[in-house]
């Protein structure tokens, strides 16, 4: 009579391995190093804003104090219109509109940089 066979296994083969750990995986479960890797993206978008805003309230303030400091400018005119009105309608849209741009450029350059981060 033979023996009976007996299968012998490891506990841990049948269970699942535990996967590396990622940066997306890190932020998905909230944990310290996702919420560092956060941070830095959030971080990085508020310095953008901020820079921005500072260049807008530096346009849009500096215009009327422009004017205080010099007010021989106040009556100058270009092709019968008043030169504070043409610098408000031909300078500060486009001024403001190429900022837009710049802003969205950057923004998604910085989420782009951060998604090559988590996905390396």
């Amino acid at each position: 009579m033979t023996p009976e066979r007996v299968r012998v296994t490891h506990p841990r083969t049948t269970g699942a391995r535990p996967r590396p750990r990622t940066a997306s995986s890190e932020i998905d479960a909230q944990t310290q190093l996702g919420a560092i890797y956060m941070t830095s993206l959030l971080r990085t978008q508020l310095r953008l804003a901020l820079v921005v805003l500072a260049l807008v309230l530096l346009l849009l303030a500096g215009l009327p104090l422009w004017f205080e400091l010099a007010p021989s400018l106040k009556d100058a005119d270009i092709a019968g219109m008043p030169l504070p009105w043409v610098l408000l309608s031909l300078v500060v849209y486009p001024f403001l509109f190429a900022l837009g741009w710049f802003y969205v450029r950057r923004a998604e350059h910085n989420e782009s940089a951060f998604t090559a981060v988590v996905e390396r």
